[in-house]
């Protein structure tokens, strides 16, 4: 394969396809004439490079990984059990906290970080770094960098880059040690091919920020970037609802009675039994995806339309999927939406309840004088705020840690009951034995805000010409879990459509990462979710071009300013489709070219000052090392790939056909 994606991709170019095979070839050529694909199945591709597919879901509140070997690509294995789960709470997954000792070197993740952090006598724990719930930083941050810090629960701050490593170091060796335990002997991070979870709705800095993140942990390298693929979260999932069985979800649309119950009772009792099912079934971690196209999904013919709302800790992530028969390939129709409605929208407005009983100053002075007692008590809401439910009429009863109520009363000078009592938040008590004591009332008031936002989204997104003849709404993701959000779409939503809701929700899309992995080509067409574009000089035409964009140079009259356009916002583009220009360096000896790249939500841009367009990147291509024996007028061809995950770049040198390296960043420019 003589050209290199720059982004690190798995699917060449028509031009320089490899000569694995020609259809459905994710562009992997055969190490050696003994490896030459046996038959023309897609998995084979993958089976040379690597042993095993490793994929991580990495969460805004929790965090896991599952993996198949390329050999038996029917079996997805999730990960070992976690030790010190909590009460209530399935422990499939971790929770993404993770803690730094004093001296800022890592020291645990997950329940361990929390367990640990928690035992610190109040002066130590001071000292350590404690941080959870930072993937969403990702998310809200305008400008990130390579720079760009986190701050720990006692306030202080680190390089997001080094927490987000440490996570996926973490990850890496505990797949390692489990894939090295099951085979008796040490396994290679080379034998891996790793696939991490981003939401789609992510802008192109923070898919860069996670590869680089994997990059320090390890996992890849710039020189290897195929190693590592990334995965939108709603495209995983989609993956995977396509091989759904029906006793494998849940329809929440089935107005005849399940199992004797009616509509209404099924919101709870379908997914009573379905944790039942769950619990019998989770001592095994493996769990096999048929070959054959799942039930659901013969019911769903050519053309036919569906809707997955990936609704998490952090963020929800909408995608509207077309199906392409017969192999069964995606389409998306319109650009992935959503926003930060997760379910931390919900310990937010607790947060904002409890400000309003004890006053934010002695909030927000707890949480730093008393982090671990906070998180204690964060998690005993969290497990409260999984009881709640529609029909829900008995109280829900949080105990707050015994620090809060003594260190409340050395702040204000009075207790904990008589703040609540003169608060005139109604539906919240104190109960006798030390607890707040919130009606059902007061608990779904918490949730309405983060579920208003969610319909309110889906609802516009109905709107839209793309998005008609919905024929099903998958709702996934760990917020999906809860009744209230399932009511909420099921009462606005179920005549449109019918609501759908996997099993093992909160595993989804780990294991539709799994398969994404290996098979990366299953989504054929993407939606661009913006305009890219580069500034040009374009000859002057009077009455066309402004008079103030004039520039003459060498007695030629040029318009500069000029958008060129690779992509337009919400244009479909194929995998494997190319956008191609030429560049010629300036001057014969200049060994470097750097081309700003900008972006715009519009679809029409004309100059790239216009209100709105960005400076987003930039696109460098290296000249060093290549013969001088060039023409002095060299030209560098330059294919950018939109249809991917990523956003990717790699370029020629006309005259000799070589490839010369070109590189996209979005991150460092």
């Amino acid at each position: 394969q003589s050209g290199r994606w720059g982004g690190g991709s798995n699917v060449s170019p028509p031009a320089y396809s490899s000569p694995a095979k020609s259809l459905g070839d994710p562009g992997i050529t055969p190490l050696s004439p003994s490896h030459i694909a046996k038959d023309s199945d897609a998995n084979d591709a993958v089976e040379q490079l690597f042993l095993v597919v490793v994929a991580i879901d990495f969460g805004t509140t929790s965090s896991g990984y599952a993996y198949s070997f390329t050999k038996e690509p029917e079996c997805i294995h999730v990960m070992r059990r976690w030790e010190g789960g909590d009460p209530g709470i399935s422990n499939q997954k971790t929770p993404t906290t993770i803690l730094l000792t004093p001296e800022r070197k890592f020291h645990s993740f997950g329940y361990a970080a929390r367990d640990f952090y928690h035992d610190l006598d109040p002066s130590e724990s001071k000292h350590w770094l404690y941080f959870e719930k930072f993937k969403m930083k990702l998310h809200t941050t305008g400008n990130l960098t390579m720079e760009t810090d986190l701050t720990a629960a006692n306030g202080k701050k680190v390089k997001a880059l080094e927490i987000f490593a440490y996570a996926l170091q973490f990850f890496k060796e505990q797949a390692l040690k489990e894939l090295s335990d099951q085979a008796g002997s040490e396994f290679e991070n080379s034998e891996v091919r790793w696939v991490i979870t981003v939401p789609a709705i992510w802008k192109q800095p923070a898919k860069q920020f996670m590869r680089q993140a994997a990059y320090k942990a390890g996992m890849a390298t710039p020189e290897n970037p195929e190693q590592l693929v990334i995965a939108l979260e709603p495209e995983a999932a989609s993956i995977y609802c396509r091989k759904l069985r029906l006793h494998q979800m849940i329809d929440l649309s089935s107005k005849a009675p399940v199992n004797g119950y009616n509509a209404s009772d099924t919101i709870g009792a379908g997914f009573t039994q379905a944790k039942e099912h769950t619990r019998r079934n989770r001592e095994s971690r493996t769990f096999l995806v048929e070959n054959v196209i799942g039930e659901i999904w013969s019911e769903l013919e050519e053309g036919d339309r569906y809707i997955v709302v990936d609704s998490g800790g952090g963020t929800v992530d909408l995608t509207v999927h077309q199906i392409r028969l017969p192999e069964g390939h995606l389409k998306e129709l319109y650009k992935a939406t959503g926003g930060p409605y997760g379910s931390v929208g919900v310990d937010y407005e607790f947060e904002k309840l409890l400000c309003k009983i004890f006053g934010e100053d002695f909030i927000e002075q707890f949480k730093i004088k008393r982090p671990a007692a906070w998180v204690d008590l964060m998690i005993a809401f969290e497990s409260r705020k999984r009881a709640a439910a529609p029909d829900r009429t008995n109280p829900l009863n949080i105990t707050l840690p015994f620090s809060f109520i003594d260190y409340y009363k050395k702040f204000r000078g009075h207790s904990v009951e008589h703040a609540l009592r003169k608060s005139n938040v109604d539906f919240v008590k104190w109960s006798s034995q030390g607890m707040l004591r919130m009606s059902p009332d007061a608990m779904n008031a918490l949730f309405k805000p983060t579920i208003d936002q969610i319909i309110q989204h889906l609802s516009d997104l109905f709107e839209k010409p793309e998005v008609t003849n919905v024929k099903f709404l998958f709702l996934v993701g760990g917020f999906a879990e809860a009744p209230l959000l399932q009511q909420a779409v099921q009462n606005a939503f179920g005549s449109k459509c019918r609501i759908i809701i996997p099993q093992d929700v909160g595993l989804t899309i780990l294991k539709g990462a799994v398969l994404f992995g290996l098979d990366p080509a299953v989504i054929k067409v993407r939606r661009s979710p913006l305009t890219y574009g580069v500034g040009v000089l374009n000859r002057f035409v009077e009455g066309k071009h402004p008079p103030e964009k004039l520039l003459v140079k060498d007695g030629t009259r040029w318009c500069t300013d000029v958008f060129d356009k690779f992509i337009s916002a919400d244009q479909s583009v194929a995998l494997g489709e190319t956008v191609s220009r030429s560049y010629t360096p300036a001057k014969p000896s200049q060994l470097v070219i750097v081309i700003n790249i900008y972006s715009s939500e519009q679809d029409n841009v004309s100059f790239i000052t216009e209100p709105g367009v960005k400076k987003c990147g930039t696109l460098r291509l290296d000249l060093t090392g290549t013969d001088t024996l060039v023409p002095t007028r060299r030209e560098i061809k330059t294919l950018m790939q939109f249809g991917d995950t990523e956003i990717k770049a790699m370029a020629i040198d006309v005259a000799t056909s070589k490839s010369v390296k070109a590189g996209i960043d979005f991150l460092n420019y």
